[in-house]
This record gives structure tokens, C-alpha cells and sequence, in this order.
């Protein structure tokens, strides 16, 4: 605990997941004061032509009052906009 879910399109390189991940463990670590032993980080490939249905609407549109960092593309929940 906590367990970070990365969701991007296909083509990053294991060097750039393997940074990133140590990044996100560094700072998780660092600002909620736990050990490195307590953070997982995964990462999930999202096809381009998948990610509205599959990332935009359920995670991101549909989960909008719990984003601590809004994306700067697509609409808000209706009402938000």
C-alpha cells in the first residue's frame, strides 16, 4: 500500500517504465513518509483507438471528483464543462 496503476499507450521503452517507476517510488515514499517496501507501481498499455472507452470515460470522466490533476483535453462530467 499504495499500489500506482500508470495507463499510457504502447511504446514506451522498459528503461523509461523502469525511471518512471522509480520516480513515482522516490516521491510516494518521500512525501507519505512509507518505505520502499510498502509501494507497488504497474503499468497498464492502452491502445490509442481504446483509450475513450476504456481509460477516458471510466477513470478519468467518470471518477472526475477524485482527480487530484485534471487532463487539459476531452469534456468534464456534465455540469463541468
Amino acid at each position: 500500500m499504495p499500489h500506482v496503476i500508470v495507463k499510457l499507450w504502447p511504446g514506451k521503452s522498459d528503461a523509461q517504465k523502469r525511471d518512471l517507476s522509480a520516480a513515482i517510488v522516490r516521491d510516494v515514499t518521500r512525501i507519505l513518509n512509507y518505505g520502499d517496501e510498502a509501494v507497488s507501481v504497474g503499468f497498464e498499455e492502452v491502445q490509442p483507438d481504446a483509450w475513450t472507452a476504456q481509460v477516458y470515460e471510466t477513470d478519468i470522466r467518470g471518477r472526475w471528483s477524485t482527480l487530484t490533476k485534471k487532463p487539459g483535453y476531452g469534456p468534464g462530467p456534465k455540469g463541468t464543462d
